[in-house]
């Protein structure tokens, strides 16, 4: 093999290697005014030309392209000045922007003619590198990289050729790099006919467990993993193709100490702590059978039907659903009140529910989207949306009156905020109360407080309406039809998830009754 890393005397020079072309050795850190071309011999049905629509496998790819291109330059971390892996480059739509402002870039792909357009195009950038290889075999220098950008690649790997590649970006990234990727999930979405489908069509739930899997222990014993910072649809597909299956995530590099079996797991975020125990896949879906059909909050459609006229919706209206869960309030506003409804939670399990939930809603995917984000760290421009409705989350958050200050800033003129939240009461919490609440990593206030820090918020109009008497009656309903169900429900779950429901609620109701634990509704407006 030729020497892949020696430096070029002019821009474009082709250095020959196989396709395991980077691997051990020979490997360098980028040198700044050096351009690295290695070609690997590969052939692929769909790469003859290089073109647009062979890259997307689409014959709207064009079309595809002019709004796709965009939307994914306006999700990218801040790559200014930044050195940059862009692995699945392709003939370069992205290379071009990325080098325009990147202090370097090294452009991977696995086939030929894609590499070889995308060299065409952007070659005179002398602080961009080419390679043509197998990522599979793809060796960095540690910490060489401040940002990954991933587009169309680990859905043609295996879930331990993922795992592998996953655990050596941790490496190859400087703490607090950060993870783009962008894939096709549940299903094809290209329409031009192929004779072979490599492709792996994920949940976005498995991605997210691959990614929470993930770790790189470092020399001094230190643990690096990935957290997550959001999830996302591409809108380019959903307005052209009524497609939501395309997704893109943001993950950033964090390090921690290690721990005595060398494994990460004992520093958890808060999004693993969440889908891990109380909102893991098992939690989510028997919630749902007390809550009903895409609820995980108290009443189901029940309540949502009962609090949302409050809202007096307009159609077309934008409506930001903090907590949504996997999906049934914002179906049903999006359903019966013709709004935009953007649903957020910090649980990857329940956005990735509700994403595949929504392929069941096609006359909605332009009306209901959904993002996997922590709201206490999301931006939005001031005055995006009419309705900030949130319902049973915000027990999770500490600092509410910094949380309600954002949403007085996403909310237009006249905009309308409707919260339901688990509540206390005025006395002083009794040990088992108080045990409960720290278990589950809630925050809470009494009625009457909640209301005064949304008045001090800047909110106007503010009601804020103990619950309980209503909570304790949806409570009730829930359960004694529940119990009606049990044989079924064990039938698709187990007796020990049958008990855990039933205390569980009698443990609720027990708590309303000597008033320890409350149920309040607030309402408010934007002046």
């Amino acid at each position: 093999m030729s020497n892949a890393h020696a430096q070029t005397e002019s821009v474009g020079e082709v250095v020959g290697c196989d396709k395991m072309s980077v691997t051990g050795e020979d490997e360098a850190l980028p040198v700044e005014g050096s351009v690295k071309i290695c070609c690997c011999k590969s052939s692929n049905e769909h790469s003859a030309e290089g073109s647009i629509e062979e890259m997307f496998l689409d014959s709207k790819g064009r079309e595809i392209a002019e709004l796709e291109q965009p939307e994914i330059l306006s999700m990218l971390p801040n790559f200014e000045g930044k050195r940059v892996l862009e692995l699945g480059a392709g003939i370069g739509r992205h290379t071009k922007n990325i080098a325009e402002r990147a202090s370097h870039v090294t452009a991977v792909d696995f086939m030929e003619n894609f590499i070889q357009k995308n060299k065409e195009a952007n070659g005179k950038h002398p602080h961009v590198e080419f390679l043509c290889a197998d990522v599979t075999h793809l060796e960095r220098q540690p910490a060489s990289y401040d940002i990954i950008f991933s587009n169309w690649l680990l859905m043609y790997l295996g879930d331990d050729e993922v795992q592998k590649l996953l655990n050596k970006m941790l490496m190859w990234l400087v703490d607090d790099g950060q993870l783009f990727f962008h894939e096709s999930c549940f299903g094809q979405s290209g329409d031009k006919s192929r004779t072979s489908n490599p492709t792996f069509y994920r949940s976005p739930m498995v991605y997210g467990a691959l990614l929470d899997a993930a770790h790189n222990v470092t020399p001094d014993g230190s643990i690096s993993s990935f957290e997550l910072m959001w999830g996302r649809s591409l809108q380019a597909y959903i307005q052209l193709k009524s497609n939501p299956n395309q997704l893109c995530w943001l993950y950033k590099k964090v390090t921690k100490p290690g721990v005595a079996n060398g494994h990460p797991g004992e520093h958890p975020s808060f999004q693993q702590f969440l889908d891990k125990q109380q909102y893991s896949l098992n939690g989510i879906l028997r919630y749902e059978r007390i809550f009903g059909k895409e609820f995980i909050s108290t009443g189901g459609l029940q309540t949502t039907k009962e609090f949302v006229p409050s809202l007096n919706l307009k159609v077309g209206e934008k409506v930001i659903d903090v907590g949504c869960g996997i999906g049934g309030s914002a179906f049903y506003m999006a359903e019966n009140f013709g709004v935009q409804v953007l649903g957020v939670d910090l649980s990857a399990n329940m956005i990735s529910i509700a994403q595949e939930r929504t392929l069941q809603y096609q006359q909605l995917f332009d009306k209901v989207q959904f993002e996997i984000c922590d709201v206490t760290v999301r931006e939005f421009l001031p005055e995006t949306f009419d309705v900030v409705y949130t319902r049973d989350t915000l027990l999770h958050i500490a600092d509410k009156p910094t949380l309600f200050k954002k949403f007085l800033s996403w909310l237009k003129p006249g905009g309308r905020l409707l919260i339901t939240d688990y509540c206390c009461g005025t006395d002083p919490w009794t040990p088992d109360f108080a045990e409960y609440v720290k278990h589950r990593g809630y925050h809470l206030l009494d009625v009457r407080s909640y209301g005064k820090i949304i008045e001090e918020a800047g909110f106007t109009k503010v009601v804020a309406e103990d619950k309980t008497s209503m909570f304790v009656s949806v409570l009730t309903e829930e359960l004694t039809k529940f119990r009606k169900e049990k044989d079924s429900f064990i039938k698709e779950f187990t007796a020990e998830d049958y008990d855990a429901i039933v205390s569980g609620w009698a443990a609720k109701l027990e708590r309303c009754q000597v008033g320890q634990q409350k149920w309040g509704l607030f309402l408010a407006t934007k002046s």
